[in-house]
């Protein structure tokens, strides 16, 4: 889930989408990529702040080079999807993108961890074109852009439809 409008209905598209994958009796996994960590909130986790293993902790992993754990920052949720958390920590790690090589490939070393277990992983994106979405774009096979019934939303999103395919088609090995 990718776009550079807040509010349309990112969180909640990808939430319902897993969910509703899951009930259908595919395994899916739901990444939760903002630091806000609205997904991680809506599937009942509070306190988000105080989780040891995240997003930002797994991927603070992969740019030191130290091993993970098996499913290590997953959480297993009762309406039956996994979840990797988020919290402001995934900041830090973000501003640390910056000096690595090959940096927009970071989180896809997590997910080819991971995604072996699951039919879909789902990745929740933040409002912007930042160095974690161009992660996520970098490791997708595809994305889902919500937009809002109305012409400055449809705007916007051209611009970031054309970004994404040219973006996604340059980073790809």
């Amino acid at each position: 889930m990718q776009t550079k409008n807040g509010g349309v209905g990112k969180t909640t598209t990808a939430l319902n989408l897993g969910v509703g994958l899951s009930k259908s009796g595919k395994k899916v996994l739901l990444v939760d990529a903002d630091p806000q960590g609205d997904l991680t909130t809506c599937l009942g986790i509070r306190n988000q702040d105080e989780l040891e293993k995240t997003l930002g902790s797994v991927l603070d992993k992969v740019i030191k080079n130290k091993p993970l754990e098996e499913n290590e920052a997953i959480i297993h949720h009762i309406e039956g999807v996994d979840l990797v958390p988020s919290n402001i920590d995934l900041e830090a790690v973000e501003v640390g993108l910056v000096n690595i090589m090959s940096r927009e490939y970071v989180l896809q070393t997590y997910i080819d961890e991971v995604k072996k277990q699951y039919d879909y992983v789902i990745i929740d994106c933040r409002p912007s074109l930042s160095m974690i979405t161009l992660n996520a774009l970098a490791c997708s096979d595809s994305v889902i852009i919500p937009v809002q019934a109305h012409y400055l939303s449809a705007k916007r999103n051209d611009t970031t439809y054309s970004n994404n395919k040219s973006g996604t088609k340059a980073n790809k090995p």
